[in-house]
């Protein structure tokens, strides 16, 4: 049996979810409310000591980090591999796997956090927000989700979040440029890793960010969106009335972003 604690907009989870699909996976999903601090829960850090999405829950045995749970699905069910055989690319496939992790998904967060999670926290009590703040594990995440609740946008992180996407966004339009898929001719776990990060993207109407220079990339993120596997584990989540309001709060904000694309 595969549980799966979850959240709709988590890039993470979604990941999860693709290579789920990908392979054909039955599981049941176990919705984690983000905004209400539910993954800071006494029970779900039972599950999940670091208190975040998601959590894979395997015949009772739990499996965390979303990176490592994509390659325990792909070792576990191996009939159809998203892992290239050949070892040099195998390891390019990691490579890309490990920008995310320690690059990009920082960077996701601190611009889609403000967005999605600040205004239900700003609804509480200060003194009640502050403690809810503390109680996050991991000394950097929080004091980063401190500094963006209490300035948002306008946090010192957001410059170098921007930055990280684009240079990440140009590193893929040159890996691009000599085959289909990021690594190699296969659609593999370094795809199903970055084209989460996308979705974010296309949610706040941020995709000037790639689709006016990076020709390849945009081709890319297009063939990522219309898989079978992406359309069940992410555009699902996405009716067309939330990608609207989305959309228009995202270009609200947007000299928020590209105003430090002007500062690489």
């Amino acid at each position: 049996m595969l549980e799966l604690y979850t959240h709709p907009m988590s890039p993470c989870a979604q990941k999860v979810r693709i290579v789920l699909a990908e392979k054909g996976l039955d599981w049941v999903a176990h919705h984690v409310n983000l905004q209400e601090k539910e993954n800071l829960a006494p029970d779900y850090l039972k599950l999940n000591p670091l208190g975040v999405v998601p959590t894979l829950v395997h015949d009772g045995r739990p499996v965390i980090e979303s990176s490592i749970i994509c390659e325990y699905l792909d070792d576990t069910w191996p009939e159809f591999a998203l892992r290239p055989g050949d070892t040099y690319l195998r390891s390019k496939v990691r490579f890309w796997m490990k920008h995310v992790d320690v690059k990009l998904h920082p960077a996701c967060g601190t611009l889609q956090w403000p967005m999605v999670m600040r205004p239900k926290l700003m609804e509480k009590p200060q003194r009640e927000r502050d403690a809810i703040l503390e109680r996050i594990p991991e000394k950097p995440r929080r004091e980063r989700q401190q500094r963006l609740v209490k300035l948002g946008l306008d946090a010192p992180d957001v410059a170098d979040a921007v930055q990280t996407y684009r240079r990440t966004i140009l590193d893929m339009e040159q890996a691009l440029e000599t085959s289909q898929w990021v690594v190699g001719e296969s659609f593999s776990l370094a795809d199903v890793c970055l084209a989460p990060y996308f979705q974010t993207l296309t949610q706040f109407n941020w995709t000037a960010l790639y689709d006016q220079d990076c020709p390849r990339v945009a081709d890319w993120v297009g063939r990522c969106q219309q898989r079978s596997s992406y359309q069940q584990a992410v555009a699902e989540d996405f009716p067309a009335a939330l990608t609207a309001r989305l959309q228009q709060e995202g270009t609200t904000v947007w000299n928020k972003i590209a105003v430090h694309l002007n500062e690489r």
